[in-house]
């Protein structure tokens, strides 16, 4: 047998431990909770087992923390990570802190934002690198990546140019920067020395595209680019119109990654190309919108892709990163990539090749009535396992709950048509199933290696979609007006899709009749300028249009623009159609209830070994409808689930502000707690001292509209 020499093996346990050090996120052992949703493949998985079947009924409170900054319909959606004792997490306003991880005193607090500001907003998580006494936290911020030490919370200030990254430059004409909308509310993963990034950006028409990006953790500078809107000569480039790479936007990897560190790939899955609802302008396929895609960790290189719908008009983008996860065939165990979609599909593929390990059908879809567009004759389907979401709309699923409801709803629904899912939208409106925010949503899925099981947090419910065209016009005109009327201009062509044509809102965006009772006019600029929570940045609104704006929400009939007329804002010609949507609105009924019969939110256990659902359980309740005699309807749901090999899935979710402890097997509730406000966030879970804890994040808000809080539970057995 041959040995090595022992100087050898020294100089080889050196290399093996320089190694560890420069990819310390290298190895999971499923028992600690150092990356994002808990390991590289974004499994949610736990090996831990001290809290199982049998004592969870024992669950107690072991430590709260609250940060003391909500605002608005703030929400908190942060999957903390839990690294040597210390959790990191982040508050409903962006704030990063540090806790003991056993007792959730706070160790340090940093606030990215001007403490007189309103800034603020999403966050899903964070990113950790260490290089011996280096230890970094990475965080967003808006447009802005920020590197933190670990041990103290204070920017590192020789990160990027004065202390972070623009995430707005190398996109698209830098000296108009300040007019770009550009932030990322997942964190990146950690490569060696570079930390990866996605981004979110604007849905309507001259979005920025999504490039991933991937840049040194030591200095920000930019390592490589991968163009998700491929430019001349590049691969994808003939499946858009020539010119288009220079304003088509979207096809953004928003969710996040997952990466597989023995073989330097990193997977991706991107949203859809704007504008989401109509492509005229944007003929073909549209790589790399929609898209699973395997990069080359350290170079960005493109290794292969599957595009899950083409020339998407629907937004369904693909919410969540893939799940890496290893699964039977043919009796051998494969490495695969699995694909959870918002149209309530799973895609499986083999991780090195992208041949999909579950066959898929391209099978035929209805046409466009749009005399404009050229939507694809074709969608994919794999054959199993069947979808964990409806796929048809029609009366026989109208909602049941009441007459009354029944009612309203088929007279609400007698101008639109719908069917089979893919029906294109037009102008006449349509019912779209599964609606907006899935099926499958930015919670992604939980694998359990043990059985083979995938848990997946479910949506199910339509949306009324009806595009309207949007004529050019010269934004100078609002000169000519009285302030009002300006303002009423602006607001129908930027806010009335969300917050409704009479300022009453369209359910989950707010009314806006009594924003005066809530902030300041300067302070709703501010939210304009750099968005918050889920509405975007407005930034790019021309200043005088700004001012109408904030006239016409605060009722300021005599104020006058002091913004001048500029050159620039000139009529905007196109050479084809634009549409905006009426409205980004649910089918409800007349109490806020869905238009269609429950369930409206479920939790599903799938077997990815034999492709079938092995369980399907309405999560949620309105307990109103329970006392009438109306079984639990589920509710619609924002965050993920854990699994456990104590036998568990948690998860919270459910707009009833639940959090539950569910029998991985049978899908039973064995445990419940009631939380003060919705835990919309992902759990996770970690050992200190030989204690298991299992800590949520409940900010309540969002889309859920329910009241906010600024809570983190941790829950433990009794010592």
């Amino acid at each position: 047998m041959f040995r090595a020499p022992r100087q050898s093996l020294s100089i080889l346990l050196i290399v093996f431990f320089l190694s560890a050090c420069n990819d310390n996120n290298s190895e999971n052992d499923f028992r600690s909770w150092k990356v994002y949703r808990g390991d590289d493949g974004i499994n949610a998985y736990s090996s831990l087992d001290q809290i199982n079947r049998e004592n969870v009924k024992l669950l107690l409170v072991a430590w709260t923390y609250r940060s003391g900054d909500t605002m608005g319909n703030s929400t908190i959606e942060c999957n903390p990570i839990i690294v040597n004792g210390i959790l990191y997490g982040v508050s409903p306003r962006q704030k990063t802190f540090a806790l003991d991880a056993k007792t959730g005193k706070e160790l340090w607090l940093f606030n990215p934002h001007d403490e007189k500001g309103q800034g603020g907003g999403v966050s899903r998580g964070l990113s950790y690198w260490e290089d011996g006494d280096d230890k970094r936290i990475y965080m967003f911020a808006n447009h802005r990546l920020l590197a933190l030490n670990a041990r103290t919370g204070k920017q590192i200030m020789t990160f990027g140019e004065n202390g972070f990254v623009d995430l707005r430059k190398g996109l698209r004409d830098d000296k108009e920067i300040e007019k770009y909308y550009i932030e990322s509310r997942s964190p990146g993963v950690i490569y060696k020395d570079l930390i990866i990034v996605g981004s979110t950006m604007g849905e309507l028409y001259m979005a920025l595209p999504g490039n991933i990006r991937a840049y040194d953790v030591r200095n920000g500078k930019m390592r490589w680019v991968f163009n998700t809107v491929p430019k001349p000569g590049e691969f994808g480039y003939d499946t858009w119109p020539k010119e288009n790479y220079k304003t088509a936007g979207g096809c953004n990897a928003w969710s996040g990654f997952s990466i597989d560190r023995k073989r330097g790939i990193v997977f991706a899955a991107t949203g859809a190309p704007t504008f989401d609802f109509h492509g005229g302008d944007r003929q073909g396929a549209n790589l790399f919108g929609n898209s699973v895609i395997a990069l080359n960790a350290a170079t960005g290189k493109y290794i292969w892709h599957f595009q899950v719908s083409h020339h998407d008009l629907w937004d369904y983008d693909l919410p969540s990163p893939p799940n890496l996860i290893t699964i039977k065939r043919n009796g051998k165990s494969v490495d695969a990539v699995a694909q959870v979609t918002k149209q309530g599909l799973i895609f499986v593929f083999d991780r090195e090749t992208g041949t999909p390990l579950i066959p898929i059908e391209e099978r035929p879809v209805p046409a466009s009535q749009m005399p404009d567009e050229h939507n694809s004759p074709t969608q994919p389907f794999p054959v199993m396992p069947p979808p964990f979401s409806r796929h048809k709309f029609d009366t026989s699923l109208v909602t049941d709950i009441s007459q009354e409801s029944h009612d309203y709803i088929m007279k609400k629904i007698e101008n639109y048509s719908f069917g089979e899912i893919y029906h294109p939208p037009h102008t006449k409106g349509i019912i779209q199933l599964p609606g907006f925010r899935g099926g499958a949503e930015w919670s992604g899925a939980a694998f359990d290696p043990e059985t083979g099981k995938m848990f997946i947090g479910a949506n199910d419910m339509p949306n009324e979609v009806q595009l309207i065209e949007v004529k050019p016009e010269n934004p100078n005109e609002i000169f000519k007006m009285p302030v009002l009327k300006a303002g009423d201009m602006v607001y129908q062509k930027n806010c009335a899709a969300c917050h409704g044509a009479d300022l009453k809102g369209n359910d989950p965006y707010p009314s806006l009749l009594d924003i005066k009772k809530k902030l300041s006019p300067q302070q709703a600029e501010e939210i304009i300028e750099k968005g918050r929570d889920k509405m975007p940045s407005f930034v790019s609104l021309p200043a005088a249009h700004k001012e109408a704006l904030i006239a016409l929400l605060f009722n300021l009939k005599k104020s006058k623009l002091t913004s001048k007329k500029s050159d620039s804002l000139k009529i905007v010609k196109n050479p084809r159609k634009q549409y905006k949507l009426k409205g980004y609105t649910q089918l409800k009924d007349q109490f806020g209830y869905y238009g269609i019969k429950p369930p409206w939110g479920t939790l599903n256990a799938v077997d990815l070994n034999e492709g079938k659902i092995v369980w399907k359980r309405a999560l949620g309740e309105y307990p109103e409808l329970t006392k009438k005699g109306i079984p639990e309807t589920g509710t619609q749901l924002f965050g993920g689930g854990i699994v456990t090999a104590g036998g568990l899935v948690f998860i919270g979710a459910s707009s009833d502000e639940k959090f539950r402890a569910i029998d991985k097997n049978t899908g039973k509730t064995l445990w419940e707690y009631q939380l003060p406000v919705g835990g919309y966030a992902t759990p996770a879970t970690y050992e200190i001292e030989g204690r298991q804890f299992i800590v949520i994040g409940a900010g309540g808000g969002g889309f859920q509209r329910t009241k906010t809080g600024d809570y983190y539970f941790a829950f433990a057995l009794p010592e």
